[in-house]
């Protein structure tokens, strides 16, 4: 069979992420740097929006010689057209962001040609964060499973990591868009008496309300030494946002899970890749380490920029974040965000949302990309 554009990359990257993102998988700056242009041409070749978008700016593959200087697209580029490196029906897999106050057609989409390199990247990533004292607790999801889901990159993730991570005891937790409290509650139980570890994987917008009904009926599981959790998200409950250091003091009195085995991802549809706090990887290979930085596996990067030029800022500035990711092989690897975060040694900090309106910056790289679409029509 004849090799697709790209393949081979592809196949480069995978053997790249099957090695892991633990100690020793390190990633040069050199390494990157020359992946990372390789898959901008790649997707300048390919991905006509972004082609267009790239000369509008004037950063093409024969200007561009820093992957610093790879031009991003914001996040909501996702919802006004296909950003795929290839035949948009050729997809295997198609994400879609949550609906929004534009409407469910306003959905930002992402296209996957082939979902191998975002297994591996997702599988590398969890095991170096969440497991990275090489613990195989069973896995409990309050994410739906993606049979209810199909279009949640989320649902999708944990999905993949029952199927090739979960042992015996590993279940679904949320049914019908409810939690399972009885079923939830039964394992536990069943985990306490067993003195086997647990592992909880959820959005913290579903623990938050489940940790409300806990407390609300009195109840509290005391989870066996090894457990832990992974929640993504920012803490928002019903009618109150709750902070980090609350949430984290309710799952040790509720759980039983200690704040160092307490792993908040940090990712998005847009991205294939995810972040973690590096709390329990700390413990595990140095001792407890400060502060609670998010950490990414060697092949995704994040920049601090300007929110009016979205330049790179200096180290240990305030901006917006940018990542570049690249398990973005079928789409764009530079992403832009409207998150704040400070460059904090081998990660960084998250602090938010940009507050008011959208960033300058990310306004104007929006009505770049519009602007190239309408001069360059299919």
């Amino acid at each position: 069979m004849a090799l697709r554009p790209g393949d081979e990359l592809r196949q480069e990257l995978i053997a790249l992420f099957a090695a892991g993102a633990g100690p020793g998988a390190e990633l040069t700056e050199e390494r990157f740097g020359a992946l990372a242009l390789r898959v901008f041409e790649h997707q300048f070749a390919l991905n006509r929006p972004y082609g267009a978008y790239c000369r509008k700016r004037a950063l093409t593959p024969a200007t561009v010689d820093d992957w610093r200087r790879i031009p991003a697209v914001p996040t909501a580029a996702f919802k006004e057209v296909a950003l795929v490196a290839g035949d948009a029906s050729a997809a295997r897999v198609v994400f879609r962001t949550s609906g929004t106050t534009r409407g469910m057609e306003r959905r930002g989409a992402h296209h996957l040609l082939d979902p191998a390199l975002y297994h591996a990247s997702l599988l590398a990533a969890f095991e170096a964060c969440v497991l990275p004292d090489g613990a195989r607790p069973a896995l409990l999801s309050l994410i739906p499973s993606p049979a209810e889901v199909p279009d949640s990159s989320l649902s999708h993730m944990a999905g993949v990591l029952l199927e090739r991570l979960g042992i015996a005891g590993s279940g679904w937790f949320s049914r019908a868009g409810s939690l399972d409290h009885a079923g939830l509650a039964t394992a536990l139980r069943r985990h306490e008496r067993e003195g086997t570890p647990a592992c909880l994987l959820g959005t913290s917008f579903a623990f938050v309300h489940w940790l409300d009904a806990l407390q609300a009926q009195g109840e509290r599981f005391a989870l066996p030494p090894g457990s832990r959790l992974m929640d993504t998200g920012g803490y928002k409950g019903r009618s109150r946002d709750v902070d980090p250091g609350e949430m984290r003091r309710a799952y040790a009195e509720r759980l039983g899970i200690p704040a160092s085995h307490q792993v908040n991802e940090y990712g998005m549809t847009e991205l294939l890749s995810q972040y973690y706090d590096a709390a329990l990887r700390d413990l595990v290979l140095d001792g407890p380490g400060e502060p609670r930085r998010k950490i990414g596996p060697p092949w995704l990067r994040a920049l601090v920029t300007d929110p009016e030029t979205l330049e790179p800022l200096p180290e240990g500035a305030t901006g917006i974040l940018r990542h570049v990711d690249l398990a973005n092989l079928d789409s764009v690897l530079a992403v832009q965000t409207e998150d704040l975060g400070t460059d904090v040694g081998d990660g960084f900090l998250l602090l938010g949302r940009a507050p008011g309106a959208t960033p300058r910056g990310c306004s104007i790289a929006a009505d770049l990309l519009l602007g190239a679409l309408r001069d360059s029509p299919p």
